[in-house]
């Protein structure tokens, strides 16, 4: 069986991931959960190596055989677009194939706040979608630069690793580029991005301390900055950016990071209560005058009774948008109470919405 065949049935079971390694079948994550397709016999080492040699050129097989893992982009045309990550385990190579659907989504597809509309018009500032692996976030990212481009004329630069959605330029001007193959990493590609006349520049990952010292420093110079971290809600976001900097630095980047910031969305996906794919749940911190100070004054414990109270502003914590959920008939009870350590918070707020 070819990896298109593989990619069809991926496709037509709605899956997010294709993951081939020995000496399992061929598996589909579908709506969070992994599923052996059936019928299909295990995998050896010989069949991993036969995917391995029909998705990747000359080149890639040299960058793999060189480092042990490879990241990259591949498509098949009128089907899918991917995210593939190959890596060796055991002495074996293991396939992990993330498809990604050609058109972009919309915030409304997505079911994320409307706040994530009036967020991504902003002129300036440091926006960051946050969340564990698999949880959204580059399809928010995308979401919201999809409203940008339908809504705004900007100069837009991504950096990403490797590019995903692919943007068609509507109001705005869209120019991508892939780590390795436009550019050799987040860094320099910011430090450049920044001399290209950009008014958005869309990170796909933060993942050093260069990367955010220059994307703080472009939010404090009149850009608009959207980025990713690995964090689960607001104050592990601001904790996370502040150790990233040595103990001397870490006052300065607290002050920095309480005027640049914007707002902080971190998601989390839960099955939906019709058993049919998933929505989003979200903790949002918006940037206003407490939330500035609390930062600044390295108070982050409070982060969250202030997110808690400000609702007015578009904040929520993630008990409220799950209370909200719960509402709609989206997600289930026994859903949102697996995915919270607050479980009489959580009652207490839903049963405040009833009423």
């Amino acid at each position: 069986m070819r990896i298109r065949e593989l990619l069809e049935m991926a496709v037509e079971n709605r899956a997010s991931d294709l993951h081939l390694t020995v000496p399992s079948p061929p598996i589909l994550r579908i709506d969070g959960s992994l599923h052996i397709i059936q019928n299909l016999n295990p995998l050896s080492p010989k069949d991993v190596e036969n995917y391995y040699e029909e998705i990747t050129s000359t080149e890639r097989r040299a960058e793999f055989s060189k480092n042990r893992e490879l990241d990259f982009a591949y498509s098949i045309p009128g089907l899918t677009r991917c995210r593939v990550n190959i890596l060796q385990q055991r002495s074996t190579i293991s396939i992990a194939v993330r498809l990604i659907p050609f058109g972009v989504p919309t915030i409304d597809e997505l079911h994320l706040p409307q706040i994530c509309k009036e967020l991504v018009l902003k002129p300036m500032g440091l926006i960051l979608v946050t969340g564990p692996t698999g949880s959204g976030k580059s399809s928010t990212i995308a979401a919201m630069v999809n409203h940008l481009n339908e809504n705004k004329a900007s100069h837009v630069i991504t950096v990403e690793d490797p590019i995903e959605y692919v943007y068609s330029n509507k109001k705005s001007l869209i120019l991508q580029r892939d780590i390795g193959e436009d550019t050799f990493s987040f860094d320099a590609a910011l430090v450049h991005a920044l001399r290209h006349d950009p008014d958005v520049i869309v990170l796909g990952e933060i993942r050093d301390i260069n990367t955010m010292t220059t994307a703080l420093r472009a939010a404090e110079t009149g850009h608009l900055v959207l980025g990713t971290l690995h964090t689960v809600d607001a104050a592990q976001t601001i904790n996370r950016i502040v150790d990233m900097f040595p103990a001397v630095q870490q006052e300065q980047i607290r002050n920095q990071l309480s005027l640049t910031l914007t707002a902080v969305v971190c998601q989390t996906l839960i099955p939906r209560a019709d058993g049919v794919g998933r929505v989003p749940a979200c903790e949002v911190m918006i940037a206003n005058m407490a939330v500035r100070n609390v930062i600044r004054e390295g108070r982050v414990h409070q982060l969250y009774s202030v997110i808690q109270v400000s609702k007015k502003d578009g904040m929520q914590t993630f008990n409220q948008s799950m209370a909200d959920l719960m509402l709609k008939g989206a997600i289930t009870k026994e859903n949102a109470y697996l995915r919270t350590s607050m479980i009489e918070e959580l009652k207490g707020i839903y049963d405040s919405y009833q009423h």
